[in-house]
């Protein structure tokens, strides 16, 4: 199952599980719990559920796994031609680091993959 949300302007797809890099949440504190309201797309394995703009009841749970992460070295330089002038300024952008723990879509069938539950069955007879 896999979901796509809506946040800060950016579209994530994610699963459960996973670790996913958003904007900096200054209130943000390493275990507390973010919600994500704005899910565009699910897909249950077998149905999709796609909203309209937004998927109305569903939701995702995440918990915070490091408040403030600092991005790659944007470094910007100016030079104007003899005359003397340069200037050399950077940027690091700050992110917050969240583990998506739990996906509720309302009215969603789950449908696990049939591969993966002949791979469980070839470990238990064999």
């Amino acid at each position: 199952m896999f979901v796509v949300i809506e946040d800060g302007s950016r579209q994530y797809t994610i699963q459960e599980g996973d670790t996913l890099t958003i904007d900096y949440r200054a209130t943000a504190k390493a275990g507390d719990p973010i919600t994500f309201e704005s899910v565009l797309l699910a897909n249950g394995g077998g149905t999709s559920s796609i909203g309209t703009p937004t998927i109305e009841g569903a939701s995702v749970e995440a918990e915070v796994v490091q408040a403030e992460v600092k991005g790659e070295k944007l470094e910007i330089q100016k030079f104007r031609r003899r005359k003397n002038s340069r200037r050399h300024t950077g940027h690091r952008q700050k992110y917050t680091t969240v583990q998506i723990k739990t996906i509720t879509v309302p009215g969603l069938e789950i449908v696990e993959s049939e591969a993966a539950e002949e791979t469980e069955t070839a470990t238990a007879e064999g």
